[in-house]
C-alpha cells in the first residue's frame, strides 16, 4: 500500500494514520473542520464503557486490548511531542450496578479488579459523595485521559510523521473507477488514492451516501458541564444512572452527559445545563458551592446495535470504514486503528473481525 486517503480528523482517524505510517504507509488526513475538535474534543476520555458488562463481547474485546496499550500510547506521545495526556488510573467508581453477579463474571473473563463497597466503604473512597449511597462497586484498574491534550500530542505527531493534514476540507464526493476507489474530492481539490478510510465520525453516514451506500451512523449530542473546585475533591471517576463525574489532575471537574437525537444541531440547551448541575449536586454537594465554567456539547456517532463498523467494503475495493463508536470512540481507538490496518495490510486481526463488519 501506497497512497491512502483518511477522511476525518478524530482520534479514530488520526489513530489510523497513526498505524498506517508505521506500516509505511504515504497518509493523507482530510478534516472538515479542526483536527480533533469533534467529539474527540466533547467528549470525558473515560478509558470503560460506563457499565462495561451491559455491552456485547465485540465491544469489552476492543476496549480490552485499548487499555492494556493506552499507558505506553500516552507515554510515547509525551516523549515525542512533548504534549502529556495525562492518563490517569482513577478507578470507576459505579453507584448503581445492580448486576453485581454480571460485573464479576465480566471482570474474571477480562481479568480485571472489582471490589464491592458498602456504604462505609464508599465514603472512605469518596468522602464528599452525598451520603445516601449503600452500596457500590469499584474498578480500581480503569483509568482516563484528557482527550484534549490527547488529540494535540496526536495532531504533533503527525505532522512530524509527514502525515498530509488538510483541515476546513469537507469531502464532496468520492471517487470509483470499474468498482474500485480512486480518490476523493473535496472543497479544496481532489485527492488520488488507491484506499480510502472513512473516519468520519457522527458525519460519515452523510460521507458514504456519496455512493449510495447506507450506513445507520447517525449524530447523537451530548452536553457536559466543566467545574474548577481544585484538585482533591473527588478522585474516582463516578457513575450513577448513565451519567458520570471526572475528575482531572488540576481539579477541573466534568460532568456529563446526556443523550439526544437533534440531528447535527451541537447548540447546547438550558435544560440540559440544569440537567447536569442538579447531577453534579446530588452526588458532590459541594459541587453547589462553585460556578460553572463551561458548557458544550458534541455530536457522538451513534448505530442501531452501539457496534462500530471496521472493516473493508464487501463490493468496492479500497473503500474502508472505522466509524460508529458511539460513546467509546477514545476508549476503542487504539484498538480500531489497529484491526482495520491488520485488515488493511492482510495481516492475523487482533480480534475477530466479524462482528463490526460493514454488512451484518
Amino acid at each position: 500500500m501506497k497512497d491512502c486517503v483518511i477522511v476525518g480528523g478524530g482520534v479514530i482517524g488520526m489513530l489510523t494514520a497513526r498505524e498506517l505510517v508505521q506500516k509505511g504507509a504515504h497518509v493523507t488526513l482530510v478534516e472538515r473542520g479542526r483536527l480533533g475538535a469533534e467529539s474527540s474534543w466533547a467528549g470525558g476520555g473515560i478509558l470503560a464503557p460506563l457499565y462495561p458488562w451491559r455491552h456485547p463481547a465485540a465491544i469489552s474485546d476492543l476496549a480490552a486490548w485499548s487499555q492494556t496499550r493506552y499507558p505506553q500510547l500516552c507515554q510515547s506521545l509525551l516523549e515525542v511531542t512533548g504534549i502529556d495526556p495525562e492518563w490517569t488510573r482513577s478507578g470507576l467508581l459505579i453507584l448503581d450496578a445492580a448486576e453485581r453477579l454480571e460485573a464479576v463474571q465480566w471482570t474474571g473473563r477480562y481479568n480485571m479488579r472489582i471490589e464491592m463497597l458498602d456504604q462505609d466503604a464508599i465514603m472512605r473512597a469518596e468522602p464528599q459523595l452525598a451520603k445516601h449511597f449503600a452500596t457500590a462497586v469499584i474498578l480500581p484498574e480503569m483509568a482516563q485521559v484528557r482527550n484534549p491534550h490527547l488529540v494535540s500530542a496526536l495532531q504533533r505527531e503527525l505532522v512530524k510523521s509527514a502525515v498530509t493534514i488538510i483541515e476546513n476540507a469537507a469531502v464532496t464526493a468520492l471517487h470509483m473507477k470499474d468498482g474500485r476507489m480512486t480518490g476523493v474530492q473535496t472543497s479544496s481539490g481532489k485527492i488520488d488514492a488507491g484506499h480510502v478510510v472513512i473516519a468520519g465520525g457522527a458525519w460519515s453516514g452523510a460521507i458514504l451516501k456519496e455512493l449510495n451506500i447506507t450506513q445507520d451512523v447517525e449524530p447523537v449530542r451530548g452536553q457536559m458541564l466543566l467545574y474548577h473546585a481544585g484538585p482533591g475533591l473527588i478522585s474516582h471517576v463516578i457513575v450513577e444512572q448513565g451519567y458520570y463525574i471526572i475528575p482531572r489532575r488540576d481539579g477541573h471537574i466534568l460532568v456529563g452527559s446526556t443523550v439526544e437525537y437533534e440531528g447535527f444541531d451541537k447548540s447546547t440547551t438550558t435544560a440540559a445545563a440544569t440537567e447536569l448541575q442538579q447531577v453534579a449536586v446530588s452526588l458532590v454537594p459541594d459541587l453547589g458551592k462553585h460556578e460553572i465554567k463551561r458548557h458544550w456539547a458534541g455530536l457522538r456517532p451513534g448505530t442501531a446495535t452501539g457496534m462500530p463498523y471496521i472493516g473493508a467494503h464487501p463490493f468496492i475495493e479500497g473503500l474502508f470504514v472505522n466509524t460508529g463508536h458511539y460513546r467509546n470512540g477514545l476508549l476503542l481507538g487504539p484498538a480500531s486503528a489497529r484491526l482495520l490496518v491488520d485488515l488493511m495490510m492482510g495481516d492475523t486481526p487482533i480480534v475477530d473481525p466479524v462482528p463490526y463488519n460493514l454488512v451484518r
